[in-house]
């Protein structure tokens, strides 16, 4: 049952409250595209829903934002190419469930997107629902150190697709590996009369700010080799800050504050790292949950960043080495410069890519939702509750089927809530930008 005073445009204005001005207008444009889109930026008013929900009090290091869209290709440290998920900005210790029905919810609305049936929608989120509790009773049969170790690779993508699908993991892999920082130097940088390296302006989405000085960008650049390993601090270390530039991502993150930051090596090479806001996950702020370091116990969160990067290494096969965080400031001009902002650091680029859901026929999203239900429950495979959950869930198609009329349900809100908004922006509630 939903709560009954719930005004999910209320939460969405919310939100904006602490993100930058100008680019709140895009994140609008940006949901507005479709009731999938919309989805995709509302993880806070699935957690408000979400708070007072029955579940089974088993908690996980939880993504917080499982949609299918969150799944994709990245380089692992041996640069193999591998196939996990990929967002972490919302991760806290939650409930279980939450993120399986975040998954199945965003299945069935996806499938409406592309024109699928009802039947269609259910037949995968049912799919979708028994694959996480085939994999996740699957994974408990290995020991700890073999589902630690546990990942899939491109390969085992195109199989998991089947035969129509394998040409559609073929070219999502092929231009995953194409996304270098070789590539972001051809397309994103130019070069001054003096040689001097630049990221090229391209507003509204990339674009140079004065958020803090060069002496103050080297200074945060020092306290982000701080938090990494001793390896890549010392391979950082032959590294130059030249340039950064604010950048606008994503959906539910456009407003937060991120920034692409350009280095240069001993040999002119250049590497590209992301340092992107992180602030407080919707789980605590909107679903209630207790501010917990994922992996660390009852370890408390001082630095959201830092919360961020914990789940990634917890809940991926396979982390990036170059994950670390600072706490740096909101950038504005004027009094609120000094403001504490938490950031995580990332590469930018590093072979990722995706497969687009909008792209499958109903036999291919059903077994790509499979997919990724299943690397969901290897991740919730790695809490200890995992064997408890397993046992909950036992060995009949009961969860599932519960699941997939649940996600029908969540759909036909969600569809409403993107109609509100739609006719917020209509009234002059919300500016839209739109195209962006």
């Amino acid at each position: 049952m939903l709560p009954h005073d719930r005004d999910p445009v209320a939460i969405i204005e919310g939100q904006h409250a602490s993100r930058l001005p100008d680019l709140v207008p895009v994140r609008i444009g940006r949901m507005l595209q479709s009731p999938f889109t919309y989805y995709r930026g509302t993880a806070a008013v699935m957690a408000a829903d979400l708070r007072d929900a029955p579940t089974t009090d088993l908690d996980v290091v939880a993504c917080g934002d499982a949609h299918i869209s969150n799944f994709g290709f990245y380089a692992s440290p041996e640069r193999e190419l591998v196939f996990d998920l990929n967002d972490f900005d919302e991760a806290a210790v939650a409930p279980w469930e939450w993120d399986v029905r975040r998954l199945v919810a965003s299945v069935h609305i996806g499938g409406r997107d592309v024109g699928l049936t009802e039947e269609q929608c259910r037949e995968a989120t049912t799919h979708a629902g028994d694959a996480y509790r085939r994999t996740l009773a699957g994974a408990l049969e290995m020991t700890a150190t073999e589902r630690y170790f546990a990942r899939a690779d491109d390969s085992e993508v195109a199989v998991r697709l089947g035969k129509a699908g394998r040409k559609t993991v073929t070219k999502a892999a092929a231009k995953a590996r194409g996304r270098t920082s070789d590539q972001v130097t051809r397309k994103l940088t130019t070069t001054s009369d003096d040689g001097q390296v630049r990221i090229a302006d391209q507003k509204p989405v990339l674009q140079h700010v004065d958020h803090a000085t060069p002496d103050e960008l080297r200074g945060l650049f020092e306290s982000y080799r701080r938090t990494v390993r001793e390896d890549i601090a010392f391979l950082l270390g032959q590294y130059q800050l030249i340039d950064v530039a604010l950048r606008v991502v994503g959906v539910g993150s456009v407003g937060t504050r991120c920034y692409l930051i350009a280095l240069q090596g001993p040999s002119g090479e250049m590497l590209f790292l992301q340092a992107k806001e992180a602030p407080q996950s919707v789980l605590v702020s909107h679903g209630g949950r207790p501010e917990r370091v994922p992996g660390h116990g009852a370890q408390t969160v001082t630095s959201q960043g830092h919360r961020v990067v914990a789940a990634q290494r917890v809940l991926q096969a396979s982390s990036d080495p170059f994950l670390g965080w600072i706490t740096g400031w909101a950038g504005e001009r004027g009094p609120s410069r000094r403001r504490d902002v938490d950031y995580y650091w990332r590469q930018f680029r590093d072979m990722k890519g995706s497969i687009d859901p909008a792209t499958l026929d109903a036999e291919q999203l059903r077994l790509y939702s499979g997919l990724c239900a299943g690397l969901l429950a290897r991740a919730h495979a790695q809490s200890p509750s995992a064997f408890a959950i397993s046992g909950y869930l036992g060995s009949s198609d009961r969860f599932a089927l519960a699941t997939a009329r649940w996600a029908a349900a969540y759909a036909d809100v969600a569809e409403d809530d993107f109609a509100a908004l739609d006719q917020a922006v209509r009234h002059g509630r919300l500016a839209a930008e739109r195209g962006v």
